[in-house]
This record gives structure tokens, C-alpha cells and sequence, in this order.
């Protein structure tokens, strides 16, 4: 595979197989910087704009950035299997591997430093992150964003030298350091932890009273410019130096390890109740990281830490490593005990306190009975002290806050399936399921490399379908350990039955089954049955009101009880979406539990009922969404599946939030309508894929309009749903002819299909059904140049749409008969037509009918010589496209826009076909493509660039060969042949013989007669 590096620190670069590769001019290396410094991760395109532009976005909108893009793209199509600039829906993402970009490659390195307990393997890795670094970043941007990263990633760049300083002071390190943290000193003197750092290497150099000395100095400067004293670490450190603390002089490092730090043996004799870390602990590089900094750099910012999140995330793993790996900072000692606040029977604080009074050496008839003498007993003992307090599995706040320390020297790591939301103060970590490769990893350390590498991907759909739940990860791998003779396949092939896999994830007194009953046990009546009626559906992910219809009450009451669950860590919160609702999900196990006491604790009755009323929420509100989402004017057709009331769900929402509403539910919706087809609930099936067909044709999700549709459709045609295929069969024939490649000759099928569904409509006798039908047939009669007969068509479906009250059928039938006329060179009359659909689309209000009735006026009026009216009208149908995100019309205004640019010699002709190329390839435009190129190729031509023309012109002649659209077939030919003309010929003249027989064909005189003249001159 080729090698692919970036570098961020430092000058902007890239490097494929070791050779520095040109990135194109610097705003274009803006966008890959962008990009990169999310690596792998999508960057929304309005945060991408921002980041580039900030708030001075060019006035010709993303045009630009999408020629950026498409240019970066072929600029590193040389490493396309290691890197790719991907568009995916709302915005881009470079899919790199992180550790191959240095930013994040450095912080890489300098989490495992600061998560290892081998202090060379430490310093190791602190230089090699050092190294990285080339210069400053982002040096030559100068923007809001690119100046906050800057700033943000000197700071960790400052962080890892003071960290390493550190280090190498604590393995004795102190004569080398002494020069460079002198100078560090110098540059920063109100840096205390510079200060701290030259204090410690200048007293362990025998240099006491210099060291003082700095401490006077930072305390005088503080006081006089701050007014304020010296941190408590720098003033302990002082009393330290001039009570010349032993501790503060390391011994000398074992023999053969000249950096082996110093362990000093201690007079005291201090507690060690951690128990021992997992000796095959693997994952959590950033909370390990987070923590050990929090324990060991962070005194006094926050003493207390919660570790949360659902039984057998590994809370306990995760506080008992980080503790192991951080104790030697707690000189007096570590304390631990397990709270068991999941069970029957949490610990009693009291009986907490008198076990750690115990270990800090008080006699028992020494230990309080009065529990706030107990607990103040406690707190003077540790006052002053450094000691780790673990506290694993509390219940709530009230059995935690006796056991907390006084004193800001102790640090506290409290583990826990609530929130515990009511530490003040506390600074929180929430566990979530591990990655894939992280699930790997402890799997391999489980079952051993031997047997994982060769069955890598059963191992990997074995995690998976233990959600990567580490309790479940470790007890899959403890039963193939124990079962030597087992492939991974096997395994994995058991656990793939949803019905049995609880079962097959228990080994000893490892289950996950029993660590989910503790917490639903805990539960009251309400929220227990809203647990079991959410396990029925199989939505990733859901809002509030999916609550409120389960329970029949009103949302702020049913959101309680869903709280209930997150606090349980039953149900997670998942953030707010782009609809500004709160969102909920379940893990798969915890949801695959929840469906099991549905099935035990729920009547049929009721657990039909409840799929039925959560199913119909969310047909209820696609209806009332797709109503409002701009897109194709089909007419909707309702089936008889029942809806719940809705109006009350989405409280002040706003219309102009529809397409937003969409955005949030499409993994929802998805997953809902399968699930329907799954239980046979047809009506709702076919009717919420129909709602969502708008929202698929604005975003560009042709590929999952299509297989929604199909897979519904068959259905219905299994269960005899008439209604249901037709709208289906509807759908399907308008996006497999504008989006997809894979038929030949688009039209003339859209053609023959359309005769079909006209016949089915006419049968069931929904005339606005008929109505749509005949408009395809239209459109494919006119690509055919049969102009008469689809002016005829299109004059029918205006009668059925008019009489019939079906608003958007009397705009496209307008919009229809203006193509028409338009083929037909009646420019005037299409114009009249163009105008009328105007009309009726601003009446209907649908913005995706507006810009097309816009595009089309537009494009008569450049013909007819009016390029300002032109551009008036295309600007305005611009702006509507992009407001709503409509890719499909945006595409369609930007190609009207280029050839208009063309045509009176503008120089942004050719970053808006670049546009329109680029957005076409993202969202597999193949009609929007074959014109942007035959419009770029042109415009090579134009500019004496025949050669480069050639491939745009080539690749459009092959897409028009696939449409079935003859006059930009025609066109697209005598492009190619007029690039052709100079180099070779022979093709120049089957180009513009080609291109004469179908501009005959389609009857234009004119253009055919120019493509013979064309043809004779090449001979």
C-alpha cells in the first residue's frame, strides 16, 4: 500500500512513499489543514466554510471550496487507498489514519507517555512527539480558527516539554536540566511551574540558596504585578527545600540504568488496599491519559473524579489501572473499597470509614461510634496527607460524601452506574463501549494472537455483536480460551441469533445478563415499563416523544422517566440533534434485555399496541415534515395506518426546520420502515418510505431511496398492497432515472415505466397518482424529441392535477410543457409555460419547484439574449437551492450559471463546472454530470486547451450514451469532436457524423447541417 504522511506542525506538507507532493496554492492547503486536523472524522460544511473564510464567505458561496476539494482530490489520487477527501451527508472528512498526520500522531505519543509506569519508555516517547514538531503551526494563516489551534497546540507543545522536565527530574536528570529550565525561566518568570522546576534541579545541585533566591523572586513578582501569592505546590516546595526534606534528593539509580528513577523508602508506614490492575488491560488511551494527568499534574484544580457509565463498561478496570499506575505519587498511602451500590445491600458509609480508619493505623476501640465523629476522625487523619482514595460502585451521593477528604492533597476516583450529578465540583469521565480495534485488542489478550489473526474477522464480528461492551468482550474470549478447540466462527455464529445471545455471554461469574438486572431491579414501576416497551423497536437512536406516545402521557412527564434510565445507565443521552431534540439510545445488549422482559412482562396485546403507536409517531410527524421538506411534487397518497396525535411532540418547532427534523430521525426512520417490513405492518412501511423520498432527493441519498423502496415495494407486492407498490414503483422510477448509471437508455425505460404505473393509479382510481405518471412519460417523450406528442401528455396531467386540486402536479406539468418547447426551440412559448410554473410553485411554497421554475425562465432568457435577467433569476434560484440544502437543483442552477458565464466570456465559468462536477460526483448525478463536464470541456476548447478537453468530453459522450437524452448526446459530441479536430481527425469525424444523426434525429435543422460542415472539414 503506499505510504502517505502529513505534517501539520510546522509547514503545511504532504509526503507519499517519502517524496514531498505539491498541494496547490495556500488557500487550497487550508482546506486539507482543515481537514486533516479532524482526521477521519467529518467536519460539517458550514464548519469547513468557517474555518477557511471565517465570516467573509466569498460572494460566490461554496463554489470555490468545492474546486478546492476537487482538485485536492486529484492531487492525492496517487495515495487514493491511504487517504480520500470524502463527502458524506452534511458535510467532509479526510479518511486518513490518524497516526498519519503528525498533529495527531504527537498526541499519540504523548498519551502513552503519560499512561506508562517505565520512566525511559516515557522519556522515549516524550522526545520522539518532540520530534515532530518543524516549526510553528499554521504560521502562514491568518484567520480566527487556524490563530486558535495555533495557540491551543503550542500550549500542549509547552505542556510536553514541562512534563518531560519533570520526568527527567524524578529519574535524577537534575545537572542537564538545570541549563534548560534556567533559560525557560528567564523567558517566562511568572511561570510557578518553570519556577517549581528550576527550584528542585538548583537544590538538588547543592545550590540552596539559589534556589530561595528563585523563590523570592517569583513570590515579590507575583505579589507586585498579581497581588497574589505563590501557589500552595510552590510554597510547599520551598518549606521543603528549608526544612531540607531527604525526599527531595533521589538515591542513586540502580546499577547499568544511569536515568532509573530514585524510589526513597518512607518512615511511615502507609495503606495499600488498591487490589491488583488486570494484568490484560488494554484500551482507554485518552481516559488513561486524562486521568493520570488529572492525578499526578492537576492537584487542587479538582480533588474528586467520577468514572460513569453502564455495568461492564470497565469502570472498575479503568480506576484500578490508572490507580496502580499513579499510586507512587501518593506517598502516604491508597485507600479502596468497593461500595456495591449496584446490589441489593450498598455498603454502609459508616462501615466504609471504620474499615479505612483501620488501615490508617487506628486501633478499633479507638474508632468513633458517632458517624460524624467517625467521619471527622477520618478527615483529620488524612489532612495534609497525599493519599488515593478509590471508591468503586457508588450508589448515590449521600453514601459517597462521608468517605471524601477535607484536605486538597488526597484525590478522590469515585466509580459509578448514576451520574452523580450532586458532587460539586467533580470532574466527570463517561465511559462509552469500546472502538472495533480496541475491542480487538483485549480480545487478542484474551484468546491469544495465535488463534485471533487467522479468523480476524470472525474475532471482529465477535466484538460486535458484543456492542463492544468489555464485560461481553471478555467473556466471549474467556469461553474460547477455555474451549481450545473452537474456531472464532463458531462463536460468532452463536452469537448472531439476538434470541440466545444473553445466554451465550456468561462464563463462571461473569454474565452480562446479571450485571443488567441489578440496575433494572433498581428501577421504579414507570420507568421499568418504559425500558420494556423501548427494547420492541429497533432504532438506533430516538427522541423524547417516542416516551411520551409508549406511555401515553405528556413529554416532560415521559423525558422523567427516560432520565430514569440514563441515570441507571440503562439508556444513554446521546447529545441534541439536528433538530434540537434530545436524543436517546440503548446498547444492543441492554436493548436485547430490554426486548427479553418485554417478552416476559408484557401481554401481546400490549406489545402490539406499543410498536403500532411508536411507529405511528413517527409516520404522524414525516407526514407533517415532508409537507414543509422542498423536493419532488408528487402528490402525497396516505395509507389507513393509524398515526397518534403529534401535534403536541415537537413543541415551538419551526417549519423551516423540517429538512433538519429528517436529518435527525433518518437512522430512525430507516430502521423503523425495515422493522415493518420485518413484522409485516405494511401500510406503515410504504407510507413512511414515501415521506422520506423528498428527504432523500434533497440530501442526495439516491442509493438509500433506492433500496428502501425496492425492498418495501416487494412487500407489497408480496402482501398484495396495491397502493403501496404504485408509490413505491413512483419513487423508484424518478430516482433510478435521474441518479442511477446502471440502465441503458434512462428515458426510454422511465418511458415504458411510466405507462405502467398510469395504468395502476387509473385501476385504484387515484387520478393525482395518474397525473405524476403522465409527467414522466412527458419528460421521456420530449428526450426522445417526440415534442408533439409529449406536449400532448403533458396538456393531460395538467386537466387530472388542475381538477383534482394537486398543486404540484399543476406546477411540473407547466415545468413540463416548457421543456417541451424549450427542445422544440419554442423559446417564447417555454418561456410563458416557465412563468406559469413559477406561479404555481410559489402558491405551493415548495422551494425545490421555485429555483426550477427559476432555472428554466432563466435559461430562456439567456437564449433570448437578456444575460442580466438571466442571472437575476438564476442567482435567486441559487440562493433557494443552498438555503435548503437541495443539492439536485443547486447542481442544475450552477450548470444554467456556467454556461451563461460561458457564453459572455466570465472567468467563473470554469470554478463553477468545477463545482458542478464535484457535487455531482459526490452524490452520483450521472444527467448533472454528463453537462458540467461537456460545459468544462468547452471551456478548454475556448481557451486553446484541446488536449485537456478531451477526457471531460469523452467521459460525457459515455454518460449522454446512458441517459437517452439526444440533443445533449448531439451536443456533447460535437464538443468532442471540435477538441479532436487538431490532434486526431478520423475521431474528430465520427465525433461530428455521430453528432449530426441525432441532432436529425431530434429534428434540428441547424445544428445538424453545422455538424456535416464540421465532419466535411476533416476529411
Amino acid at each position: 500500500m503506499t505510504a502517505v504522511e502529513f505534517g501539520l506542525l510546522g509547514a503545511i506538507e504532504a509526503r507519499v512513499d517519502g517524496q514531498q507532493i505539491e498541494l496547490g496554492h495556500a488557500r487550497q492547503r487550508h482546506v486539507l489543514a482543515a481537514l486533516l486536523v479532524d482526521a477521519d472524522r467529518l467536519v460539517p460544511i458550514a464548519d469547513l466554510a468557517a474555518r477557511i473564510w471565517g465570516e467573509q464567505t466569498p460572494h460566490s458561496g461554496l463554489t470555490p471550496l468545492y474546486g478546492y476539494l476537487s482538485r485536492l482530490r486529484q492531487v492525492l489520487a496517487p495515495a487514493e487507498r491511504s487517504v480520500r477527501i470524502v463527502r458524506q451527508p452534511g458535510g467532509y472528512m479526510a479518511a486518513v489514519n490518524p497516526a498519519n498526520v503528525d498533529l495527531h500522531r504527537f498526541r499519540q505519543l504523548m498519551a502513552r507517555a503519560r499512561s506508562t509506569d517505565e520512566p525511559t519508555r516515557a522519556m522515549d516517547l516524550f522526545h520522539e512527539a518532540l520530534a515532530l514538531w518543524r516549526g510553528e503551526p499554521f504560521a502562514s494563516f491568518d484567520n480566527p480558527w487556524f490563530n486558535s489551534q495555533r495557540v491551543a497546540l503550542l500550549r500542549e507543545r509547552e505542556s510536553a516539554e514541562f512534563d518531560l522536565r519533570d520526568l527527567r527530574l524524578r529519574c535524577g536528570q537534575h545537572a542537564e536540566v538545570l541549563t534548560e529550565v534556567s533559560g525557560a525561566f528567564e523567558a517566562d518568570p511568572m511561570n510557578e511551574r518553570v519556577a517549581g522546576q528550576l527550584m528542585l534541579a538548583l537544590y538538588r545541585q547543592g545550590q540552596s540558596a539559589e534556589a530561595l533566591t528563585c523563590y523570592d523572586r517569583m513570590r515579590s513578582r507575583l505579589a507586585e504585578e498579581l497581588g497574589v501569592p505563590p501557589s500552595p505546590q510552590l510554597q510547599r516546595l520551598y518549606q521543603r527545600i528549608l526544612e531540607a526534606d531527604p525526599e527531595l534528593v533521589p538515591t542513586a539509580p540502580p546499577a547499568g540504568d544511569e536515568r532509573a528513577p530514585a524510589v526513597q523508602a518512607r518512615a511511615w508506614s502507609a495503606p495499600a488496599l488498591l487490589p491488583p490492575s488486570v494484568p490484560d488491560f488494554t484500551g482507554r488511551m485518552a481516559e488513561v491519559a486524562s486521568l493520570c494527568k488529572h492525578l499526578t499534574d492537576d492537584w487542587g484544580s479538582s480533588s474528586v473524579t467520577t468514572i460513569v457509565g453502564m455495568g461492564g463498561i470497565g469502570k472498575t478496570a479503568l480506576s484500578v489501572y490508572v490507580a496502580q499506575n499513579t499510586a507512587a505519587s501518593y506517598t502516604d498511602g491508597q485507600l479502596w473499597a468497593n461500595l456495591r451500590g449496584a446490589s441489593d445491600t450498598p455498603a454502609k458509609s459508616t462501615d466504609v470509614l471504620a474499615r479505612f480508619l483501620r488501615a490508617l493505623g487506628v486501633p478499633d476501640r479507638a474508632i468513633p461510634a458517632d458517624p460524624d465523629e467517625r467521619m471527622e476522625t477520618y478527615r483529620t487523619l488524612v489532612n495534609g496527607r497525599k493519599i488515593l482514595i478509590v471508591l468503586d460502585d457508588a450508589a448515590a451521593e449521600e453514601q459517597v460524601r462521608p468517605l471524601l477528604p477535607g484536605t486538597p492533597t488526597c484525590a478522590v476516583v469515585i466509580t459509578s452506574r448514576t451520574r452523580l450529578i450532586g458532587l460539586e465540583g467533580a470532574h466527570r469521565i463517561d465511559l462509552d463501549v469500546f472502538a472495533t480495534d480496541e475491542a480487538i485488542d483485549l480480545f487478542t489478550q484474551i484468546v491469544g494472537e495465535d488463534r485471533v489473526t487467522p479468523e480476524l474477522s470472525a474475532a471482529t464480528e465477535i466484538v460486535e455483536l458484543c456492542g463492544g461492551l468489555p464485560l461481553a468482550v471478555r467473556i466471549a474470549g474467556a469461553r474460547l480460551a477455555a474451549r481450545p478447540a473452537w474456531r472464532l466462527a463458531h462463536l460468532a455464529e452463536m452469537l448472531s441469533d439476538e434470541r440466545r445471545r444473553l445466554d451465550q455471554l456468561s462464563a463462571g461469574d461473569l454474565a452480562v445478563r446479571a450485571s443488567l438486572a441489578l440496575s433494572y431491579r433498581g428501577l421504579d414501576e414507570l420507568p421499568r415499563r418504559l425500558f420494556r416497551l423501548l427494547g420492541l423497536f429497533s432504532a438506533p437512536d430516538f427522541p423524547p416523544w417516542l416516551a411520551s406516545v409508549l406511555l401515553e402521557c405528556p413529554v416532560h412527564e415521559a423525558t422523567e422517566h427516560a432520565e430514569a434510565l440514563v441515570d441507571a445507565q440503562l439508556l444513554a443521552a446521546s447529545g441534541t440533534d439536528a433538530a434540537g431534540q434530545y436524543r436517546y439510545r440503548f446498547h444492543d445488549l441492554v436493548r436485547l434485555f430490554a426486548a427479553e422482559r418485554a417478552a416476559e412482562e408484557e401481554t401481546e396485546e400490549s406489545r402490539i399496541r406499543a410498536l403500532e403507536q411508536g411507529t405511528g409517531g413517527w409516520l404522524g410527524l414525516a407526514e407533517r415534515m415532508s409537507a414543509l421538506v422542498p423536493g419532488p411534487c408528487f402528490a402525497p397518497i396516505a395509507s389507513p395506518a393509524p398515526r397518534p396525535p403529534t401535534d403536541h411532540l415537537l413543541g415551538d418547532f419551526r417549519p423551516e426546520w423540517a429538512a433538519n427534523w429528517f436529518d435527525a430521525e433518518r437512522g430512525a426512520l430507516l430502521s423503523t420502515v425495515r422493522q415493518a417490513c420485518r413484522l409485516g405492518m405494511t401500510d406503515f412501511a410504504w407510507d413512511l418510505a414515501q415521506r422520506m423520498e423528498k428527504y432523500f432527493d434533497v440530501r442526495g441519498m439516491y442509493t438509500d431511496w433506492i433500496a428502501l423502496n425496492t425492498q418495501v415495494m416487494a412487500l407489497c407486492q408480496e402482501s398484495g398492497n396495491a397502493l403501496g407498490e404504485a408509490v413505491m414503483l413512483r419513487g423508484l422510477i424518478d430516482v433510478t432515472t435521474w441518479a442511477d448509471v446502471a440502465h441503458e437508455d434512462a428515458m426510454a425505460r422511465q418511458y415504458d415505466e411510466s405507462l405502467k404505473l398510469r395504468e395502476m393509479f387509473t385501476e385504484l382510481g387515484v387520478p393525482q397518482g395518474v397525473a405524476d405518471a403522465a409527467l414522466m412519460g412527458s419528460w421521456s417523450l420530449t428526450a426522445n424529441a417526440a415534442y408533439t406528442d409529449a406536449i400532448t401528455l403533458a396538456d393531460e396531467a395538467l386537466r387530472l392535477a388542475t381538477e383534482c386540486g394537486h398543486l404540484g402536479g399543476q406546477a411540473r406539468a407547466e415545468l413540463s410543457l416548457a421543456l417541451a418547447h424549450f427542445e422544440n426551440r419554442d423559446v417564447l412559448v417555454a418561456i410563458g409555460h416557465a412563468d406559469n410554473a413559477l406561479v404555481k410553485a410559489r402558491e405551493l411554497g415548495n422551494t425545490r419547484c421555485i429555483a426550477t421554475a427559476l432555472q428554466f425562465a432563466g435559461i430562456g432568457h439567456r437564449v433570448i439574449g437578456d444575460f442580466e435577467g438571466s442571472k437575476q433569476m438564476l442567482d435567486e434560484s441559487l440562493e433557494l437551492s443552498r438555503s435548503s440544502r437541495d443539492y439536485y437543483t443547486e447542481v442544475l442552477t450552477l450548470l444554467a450559471l456556467a454556461r451563461l458565464y460561458f457564453n459572455t466570456g466570465d472567468p467563473e465559468a470554469r470554478p463553477t463546472a468545477e463545482a458542478a462536477i464535484s457535487l455531482s460526483r459526490d452524490y452520483n448525478m450521472s444527467h448533472h454530470l454528463g453537462e458540467a463536464l461537456e460545459i468544462l470541456g468547452s471551456i478548454e476548447i475556448a481557451d486553446g486547451h484541446p488536449a485537456k478537453a478531451i477526457p471531460y468530453l469523452e467521459e460525457s459522450v459515455a454518460l449522454w450514451r446512458t441517459r437517452g437524452w439526444h440533443s445533449f448526446h448531439a451536443t456533447a459530441l460535437t464538443s468532442l469532436g471540435k477538441a479532436y479536430t487538431d490532434i486526431d481527425p478520423e475521431a474528430a469525424r465520427n465525433a461530428f457524423r455521430a453528432a449530426h444523426d441525432l441532432f436529425v434525429q431530434v429534428g434540428n435543422v441547424e445544428q445538424a447541417a453545422e455538424a456535416a460542415k464540421l465532419a466535411g472539414q476533416c476529411d
